[in-house]
Order: structure tokens, then sequence, then C-alpha cells
């Protein structure tokens, strides 16, 4: 049976460097709003940076299960479709993840002074317990809950395939992914007590069934991702309409909701961090998507072009990006430079596009001049290769084999 090549979805670069985009805003203002601006006159402005954007990650969890289910939903679960699946994801995301992790454990391990210090054997348990974890740096955890990700996938697109014919079970996608979710959060609360229940993919089953659910519903959802507003029907205004209003309302309470904790005025219970960002993140990926859309449509072509190569990139981005912020706020070492300080701004401003640009710069420079860099940082974008692959050979055409999460 003859594999069936979707249609290409160029507007998903775009939905991935706005992601890539939020993902830096939150690192690079974590500092600030959780303890170095506390009394700032603007830490108003450092806690909204810091979780307005706390949707980036979600958004690419989002964006991986609906490339996967887009790509692999008419397709016949196999043999041959689970090897090559299994055979991408080790080679541009399995190895490119240890690899990495390695190279941060190092790094992190000559920070603190204890590289050469440690017994050998002590280091490879240590990294063996961080790789099995996701916990080599903070961000490593994304990858890690991927990899997870990745071994339920072929069990659940037979599952959902087999539900073609019963469209109620199907509808229960984006149900089932809240209540695992919610069920893992209500557990980890109560009896596992997990330090890191972010490593785990339960923590974001919402994110991965919504995703499926808009692949395996495209064809009636992309009429409205591709209408321009005065174009739509009354009915799809409405819920245009409400979806951008209650993504702004839900984003202004959840930064509230910070703001007031980290200055010390509410303790609410930990559900309500929960349901927020939840709620928040829900409504983000959705209206990333539909921006995404609007702004291909309408942009002019160098910004398109320019969101685009940044979307290409941005699983390289992403794994590169912390190592810019850490030795950038080594700067403070040598100024002095108090959180309460109106200079501080410009500092925090400047790390984000250091580590945007600066990232930038590098894993494009690596895509193209070092003939091993997909072992670090995952596939190589098709506009950046020397020869590019005949279209429609790789099944996750609509998605670098990299950002494959």
């Amino acid at each position: 049976m003859s594999r069936i090549v979707k249609e290409r979805l160029p507007q998903l670069d775009l939905f991935r460097a706005f992601a890539i985009f939020c993902v830096i805003q939150v690192h690079s203002s974590s500092f600030a709003a959780a303890e170095q601006a506390l009394n700032s006159p603007i830490f108003y402005f450092y806690n909204w940076m810091n979780i307005f954007f706390k949707v980036g990650t979600p958004s690419f969890i989002f964006l991986s299960s609906f490339v996967l289910f887009y790509n692999y939903f008419d397709q016949p679960v196999n043999g041959a479709l689970v090897r090559r699946f299994y055979k991408k994801r080790l080679t541009y995301i399995i190895l490119p993840y240890i690899l990495v992790s390695c190279c941060y454990y190092i790094v992190l391990a000559h920070e603190r002074g204890i590289l050469r210090s440690t017994p050998i054997l002590e280091h490879l348990q240590t990294l063996g317990f961080k790789l099995l974890t996701g916990t080599a740096y903070t961000h490593l955890y994304f990858v890690f809950i991927s990899i997870q990700f990745y071994i339920l996938f072929p069990l659940l697109l037979w599952l959902f395939q087999s539900f073609r014919k019963h469209k109620v079970l199907l509808a229960l996608i984006l149900p089932l992914g809240l209540a695992l979710q919610w069920s893992f959060v209500f557990l980890n609360k109560y009896q596992l007590h997990l330090p890191n229940k972010g490593s785990y993919a339960l923590s974001y089953m919402a994110y991965y069934m919504m995703g499926a659910a808009f692949a395996i519903y495209f064809e009636q959802i992309k009429g409205w991702l591709k209408t321009d507003w005065k174009e739509m029907s009354k009915r799809y205004k409405l819920y245009t309409v409400a979806l951008w209003s209650s993504w702004l309302i839900i984003a202004f309470v959840h930064v509230q909701l910070w703001y007031s904790y980290r200055l010390g005025l509410s303790r609410p219970n930990t559900f309500w961090f929960e349901l927020l960002w939840n709620v928040h993140t829900l409504f983000s990926a959705i209206v990333l998507m539909k921006a995404a859309f609007i702004i291909h449509r309408k942009a002019p072509a160098f910004w398109v072009k320019l969101f685009t190569r940044m979307g290409e990139i941005s699983f390289a981005i992403y794994l590169f990006h912390p190592v810019v912020l850490l030795y950038y706020r080594k700067i403070r070492n040598h100024i002095y430079l108090p959180g309460e300080s109106l200079r501080y701004l410009p500092f925090i401003v400047g790390g984000s596009l250091c580590a945007l640009i600066i990232s930038w710069i590098f894993v494009q420079f690596c895509f193209k001049r070092l003939p091993f860099a997909s072992l670090f940082l995952g596939s190589v974008p098709a506009s950046l290769r020397k020869k590019e692959s005949p279209t429609g050979k790789n099944s996750d055409h609509n998605q670098p084999a990299q950002a494959n999460m």
C-alpha cells in the first residue's frame, strides 16, 4: 500500500518560531521573576514576561503530536512503519539528547569545580541517572518526555485508527488526555510526591491528545485557520472572538496569580497554578496556530522567510540557548547590577536577544559547515542542506525529524 503524502503546511515553521521565542523569554526572565528583582519597581514586567510566555514548551508538545498524527494517521500501522518511525527518532532525537546531555553535564561539572575531583565511576553513575530522568540540564526534560511519547505513539496511532468507525470515541480524545493528565496531577499531589513531575509525559497528555485531535479533524479545522476575518461566517467570528478573549483573560489571571504569590500577598492552593497554566497553555497553542496561518498569509515575504528559518532550526536553538544564558549571566560577576535597578531591565532583555541571536548564528553555522552537526542538533533543515531530499520521501515532511516532539 503506497503512503499518502499530506499537504505540506509551511505555517508550522512560523508556529515553531513563536514557540521558541516564548521559551527564550521564560528562561531569560526566570531569575529576575523568581528572586533577583522582587523589589524592583518594574517587577510586574519581569513576572509578566516569565508567566505570559510560559506557553512555549506545551505548544511544542501540541505541535509535535499534531505533526505525527497528521502524517501517520492515514498509514497502516505495521512493522515497516514502526521501524521507520523509531529509526528517525533514534537518529535525530535520542542520539542528540544523549550527546547534548553529556555536554551539559560536563559544562556544569566544570562550573562547579568537580569535573576533575570526582571519580569517573561516580560521574558515570550520576550522568546515567540524569539521562534516565531528563535532568542533565533544566530544559532537557522536554526531550525526555517526548521520548516517552514516542514509545506510546504506535499504540495510540493504532488505537485511534480503530476509532474511525466510532466518531463518538474519536471526539473523546481530548477529554481522555485531560482525564489522564489531571489524574496524574491528583495522584502525584496526594500519593506519589514526585519532585520532578514535569519529567513525565503524563503531565502533558492534554497537549498530546489535543494535537492528535487537531490532526484527525484537520480537514474541518483548516477552513477556519485559512479564512480571513472578513470572509468568516458569523459563527466562526463568534468562535474566534471567544477564543482570543478567553485566552487574554486566562493569561492575565495566570500572571496575576503568580505576581501575588511571588510578592507574598497570597498562598493559593497548588491546583490553581496547575489549572490556570493548563488552560492558558491549551488556549495559547490554538492561538499560536491561528496566528501562524494569519501571518503566513498576510505578513511581508521578508518576515515570513525570517520566521520560517527560525522555526526550521528551533529545536537546535532550544538545545543550545541555555549555554548562552549561562555565560551571559556571568556578566553580573564583573559589574554591580542589583535587581532593583532599572539598569537590570536592559540586562534581561539583552539576555533574551543574545540567547536567540547567538544561538541562531551558531546552529546555522553548524548545520552549514559541520558534517556531524546533526548528531548533536538533530536533523539538518532542508533549506540548509547542500542537496535537498526528493519531495515526499520523508513521511515527516511537515516537520523536520529534529523538532518532531
